[in-house]
């Protein structure tokens, strides 16, 4: 089956709108990652910050916090219903391979957990290259590879023994996994000075349906793709997890410990 573009996009803007005040809710528990991430952009006082894959905004909060009143942070997201989580920051709905910005814009650009959500990962690159200052920085996180990143791939291993194969082909939210790859893809984009270190961030669940309403309420098109599936098969999902879920068992539920890529890198 060929990739259609336009048709994953808006399977996504439609999971990201559905899911909206549930995301904000649940991605609390990465706020371990969040805080690494700020921390790597060394964001300052007056400095314009795009927060590009924004979702609900809480890089953007944060970024806002960090520059002050003489700067900018814009939370900026293709899902409408992310943004309306964060009526009082500055927002733009915008796709991030064709952003509504003019060149040199921006003094740094975040993008977490959202470059492997670009179908097209060189324009959106190129893109964030384009509206950065030259002296400005990107700072990003990705999933490291499938078999280290269970929080995700637990959920996708039991839709995968239990459902056929996805109508809309998503490309791996796991391609970025690789340091070694990131990096290629990064200075093939016109970055240099990239750094790229790893963070394990641990999560636990109570039971496994604890997991899973977690995973809905993260996963976008993937949430949008199940909700769209009979009631009995829904269920059905819910309750296998917890074959999946067995290795990471610990005492009172799940702990599940993932890998992220947190990469830096600057315009040449």
């Amino acid at each position: 089956m060929s990739f259609d573009s336009g048709q994953f996009k808006q399977l996504e803007r439609a999971g990201y709108d559905r899911i909206g005040p549930r995301y904000l809710a649940a991605s609390a528990s990465r706020g371990e990652l969040a805080a690494a991430l700020i921390k790597a952009a060394r964001l300052a006082p007056e400095q314009r910050v795009l927060d590009l894959a924004s979702g609900p905004g809480l890089l953007a909060r944060a970024a806002t916090a960090a520059v002050g009143t003489s700067g900018l942070a814009i939370a900026c997201d293709i899902s409408a219903g992310q943004l309306a989580c964060c009526p009082d920051l500055a927002r733009a709905a915008a796709d991030g391979e064709a952003l509504p910005f003019a060149d040199g814009s921006f003094d740094r650009i975040l993008c977490g957990l959202g470059l492997m959500f670009f179908p097209d990962d060189q324009t959106a690159l190129r893109e964030m290259h384009r509206v950065l200052r030259p002296d400005g920085l990107l700072a990003l996180s990705v999933w490291g590879c499938a078999e280290d990143v269970p929080l995700v791939d637990t959920a996708l291993s039991c839709m995968r023994r239990l459902l056929p194969p996805p109508k809309v082909v998503r490309p791996s939210i796991f391609r970025f996994g690789d340091p070694d790859e990131l990096n290629r893809r990064l200075a093939s984009a016109g970055y240099c000075d990239i750094r790229i270190e790893p963070l394990r961030l641990a999560i636990d669940f109570s039971d496994a349906g604890a997991y899973w309403q977690g995973f809905l309420d993260l996963a976008g098109g993937a949430a949008e793709s199940l909700s769209r599936l009979p009631a009995a098969k829904q269920q059905a999902l819910a309750s296998a997890v917890s074959e999946d879920l067995a290795p990471h068992g610990v005492a009172g539920g799940y702990r599940l410990t993932s890998t992220i890529l947190v990469a830096t890198a600057r315009p040449v």
